[in-house]
């Protein structure tokens, strides 16, 4: 009995003794939060006044930041589709909604009217996500296998597009179709392949060189998109 009255003993004596190093342990590490907290900011909402950056625009002085900054109305009334591709996209950037500076995330608005098309195009800054509000439309993707993934989308369907592939949105059927596109980026980037191709100032003998086009058939193309060269 003495013997273990004398271990337990030892055990809480040594038990307290270590007891101020735990408790410097703990007081460091929430100070240590504490700190790291103290630099976490709710929100950076775009000075749109400054210049943009590969991080994003710099913040808006918090005094002036209002409710309007977080919120945005421009993707409810539907685009004029009276174009090329009888089809429009509204976005809802950080260049139009401030507030989504910093967040990684962003929106538009697809428009698209019977035999509407959104060609070929890539975002280098984003992956997509597509959420088909109305109507029907095959959508579909490119991987950097030439693997084609293509499937025509229903109201309440969603579709992903990874970040930098080529892919295309098209109506399905002869009526009207709307979607909402969202983001991983506050500034996605976008790039049409055949604007790049045929409306801008890329020679002729290049393309042709570059991608097996007939030169007749690209010079046709660049007087329908407006391009030279």
């Amino acid at each position: 009995i003495t013997s273990l009255c004398s271990k337990n003993i030892h055990t809480q004596t040594k038990f307290i003794n270590q007891q101020p190093n735990m408790f410097q342990i703990i007081f460091l590490l929430s100070l240590f939060l504490s700190i790291s907290n103290a630099s976490v900011q709710d929100f950076c909402v775009a000075d749109l006044k400054a210049s943009d950056t590969p991080s994003g625009f710099p913040c808006k002085s918090a005094t002036t930041v209002t409710v309007e900054d977080f919120a945005f109305s421009g993707l409810i009334e539907p685009a004029n589709v009276t174009n090329i591709i009888n089809a429009a996209v509204t976005p809802a950037f950080v260049a139009q909604f401030p507030g989504l500076n910093g967040l990684g995330l962003s929106a538009a608005r697809l428009d698209l009217g019977p035999a509407g098309v959104i060609p070929l195009h890539s975002h280098p800054g984003a992956s997509e996500l597509l959420i088909v509000t109305q109507g029907h439309i095959t959508a579909g993707f490119v991987s950097s296998a030439n693997t084609v993934y293509i499937k025509t989308l229903k109201k309440g369907e969603l579709m992903v597009f990874p970040q930098g592939l080529l892919h295309f949105q098209a109506t399905a059927g002869k009526r009207k179709a709307v979607a909402f596109p969202v983001f991983s980026s506050a500034s996605p980037g976008l790039q049409i392949l055949d604007f790049a191709l045929f409306a801008s100032n890329f020679s002729t003998p290049l393309i042709a060189k570059t991608t097996f086009l007939d030169p007749v058939l690209i010079k046709k193309l660049k007087s329908v998109l407006g391009g030279s060269g």
